[in-house]
């Protein structure tokens, strides 16, 4: 195991630092202001970079691991027949680590939230507020890829909570209240329940005992290692019904379906899966450009992330089971989004429908459960996260030159702005999935991998594919050809802090397409130990 040097706590407390120096700036202090910001969004992106570099490839299971107690409760002691223990107590620690997972999530995140900072030029108040509540995000996203006790992920998810209903409720267009109050409904509603889930694990298969000078006590723990070892360890209280005097430890099978699924329901709202979609539709017309970049390409990725840590990796016999459900559900996201896609006037509407139906693939390669299928489906969060981000730079880049978005109202924006017109064609061609871009790779993957358990299910998966080519290339040719709809004369290319952040993406995203190792490598221990552990627990349940 590395010497950490607590890079993972520095990545992720560091935007803090910013909020820090914010909060003593002048409001009038504008240029200012988004300096500090955008400087600061540099600190975990270049920590990042070094922590993708020093991870070690040939290693399996955490890395930087960094653990401390944190928040210990005592308990009363009401157990009969236990009077030997001393004590109980409810203990959460402050673990952080990566594996190959997590880590392209955390660099993803990093990205992003600079690339975002940058496209925040086109904020028009309240600078101050808005990058505190900016950074106070970057900080929970962090915090939710890196957590490894249940109570601190489930903390850092709920801080991400709050900064995007300001930011969408303060920042966004005509509806947005609406859309901040719809966004915090449908995620507090997951965020119950997978609380109700974590809840159910801590006291079950989070039980511990230690031993000291005065005697032995209990505690219920929310470290993953410790929950992991119970529902999987040989003679597992967990998984012994049948124990003298009762098991208020044991966890049945019903029981063990039912926090499957309310973990599905959880992380589904926040993927999100149909239909638990429509609050996503509402965030992405109505937030900022540089929030939903965010959202989109971060946000979004919580949702498959959680599901694969806490609903997959927990309960992998239940999820083989669940397989083909898996696979259905992600072909429903592939063709609904596509269909809807196709008839949408609003292009943020036609990027929105996009996300969902890319979301599915998710889904697909996850339902595979094979080594190629889940690194189609980590592929695929990471592609996405760089297209959807680039893809709404430019929502907003075309926006702020002619204040619509109408499919109707755009047209021949080629000839005015030539290099935005060129990168829009780019990031279109990666969303359709163009062999040497990054939507090549995870498509693929994720195709690959489900066709090698499900060819019916793949096959008619693979129509989204001829409709995403439609609707991005009808969306794309609509604002950047035919005639010029909206006369100016003082409609400019893009300045420099908006070509950044473009060139950016689009060379990560074509980093990704023609040398798909760099992700690849750091991924292939970890999903080779998955698949080999999903394996193996299903045919033991089998």
């Amino acid at each position: 195991m590395q010497d950490s040097s607590h890079i993972l706590s520095l990545i992720t407390f560091s935007p803090l630092l910013g909020v820090l120096v914010l909060l003593f700036m002048p409001k009038q202090q504008g240029l200012w202001i988004k300096t500090i910001a955008i400087i600061t969004t540099l600190i975990p992106l270049g920590l990042s970079a070094w922590l993708y570099s020093a991870f070690n490839q040939q290693l399996e299971g955490m890395q930087f691991k960094e653990e401390m107690n944190w928040i210990t409760v005592p308990l009363n002691h009401e157990a009969q027949g236990l009077n030997q223990l001393t004590s109980f107590f409810l203990q959460f620690k402050y673990t952080m680590a990566i594996d190959g997972l997590s880590l392209p999530l955390v660099f993803l995140t990093a990205l992003v939230a600079t690339m975002a900072a940058l496209a925040s030029v086109y904020i028009k108040k309240r600078w101050k507020s808005y990058y505190i509540w900016f950074l106070l995000l970057e900080t929970g996203m962090f915090g939710v890829f890196m957590a490894q006790d249940l109570f601190l992920f489930f903390v850092f998810f709920e801080v991400t909570l709050i900064p995007m209903f300001f930011l969408i409720g303060i920042w966004g267009y005509m509806e947005r209240e609406r859309a901040a109050n719809k966004f915090l409904i449908y995620n507090g509603i997951g965020s119950a329940i997978m609380l109700i889930a974590f809840f159910i694990l801590v006291t079950t298969a989070g039980f511990g005992q230690v031993s000291n000078d005065s005697g032995m006590s209990i505690f219920y723990s929310g470290d993953l290692s410790v929950i992991s070892s119970h529902l999987f360890g040989e003679g597992s209280y967990v998984n012994q019904p049948n124990v003298e005097g009762g098991n208020p430890f044991f966890l049945s099978d019903p029981m063990k379906w039912t926090l499957f699924i309310m973990l599905l329901v959880a992380f589904g709202i926040k993927l999100p899966i149909f239909p638990f979609h429509t609050w996503m539709l509402k965030v992405h017309t109505e937030a900022p450009p540089s929030v939903v970049m965010i959202h989109s390409g971060i946000l979004l990725k919580m949702g498959a992330y959680g599901f694969i840590r806490f609903g997959v990796l927990l309960f992998p016999q239940q999820a083989t089971q669940w397989a083909t459900v898996l696979a259905i559900l992600g072909v429903i996201n592939i063709l609904y989004g596509a269909i809807l896609a196709l008839v949408q006037k609003d292009f943020k509407l036609v990027l929105a429908y996009s996300s969902i139906s890319h979301m599915g693939i998710v889904l697909l390669g996850i339902a595979a459960f094979n080594t190629i299928g889940l690194q189609g489906a980590v592929f695929q969060l990471v592609s996405h996260g760089l297209i959807s981000a680039l893809m709404f730079l430019l929502v907003g880049a075309i926006y702020e030159r002619t204040q619509t978005t109408m499919l109707d109202q755009l047209g021949g924006l080629a000839g005015k702005i030539p290099f935005i017109a060129g990168i829009l064609l780019v990031s279109g061609m990666a969303s359709l999935g163009l062999p040497g871009l990054s939507g090549f790779i995870s498509e693929f993957l994720a195709f690959v991998g489900l066709f090698q358990t499900s060819k019916v299910i793949t096959v008619i998966a693979t129509l989204g594919v001829i409709l995403t080519a439609v609707y991005v290339l009808r969306g794309v040719l609509s604002i950047t050809y035919g005639p010029l709809k909206i006369q100016t004369e003082t409609m400019k290319d893009a300045r420099l802090i908006e070509a950044i952040p473009m060139i950016t993406l689009v060379a990560f995203i074509v980093v990704l397409g023609i040398y798909p190792t760099v992700l690849s490598a750091p991924l292939q221990q970890t999903v080779n130990s998955f698949d080999q552990f999903i394996q193996t627990v299903a045919k033991i349940g089998g």
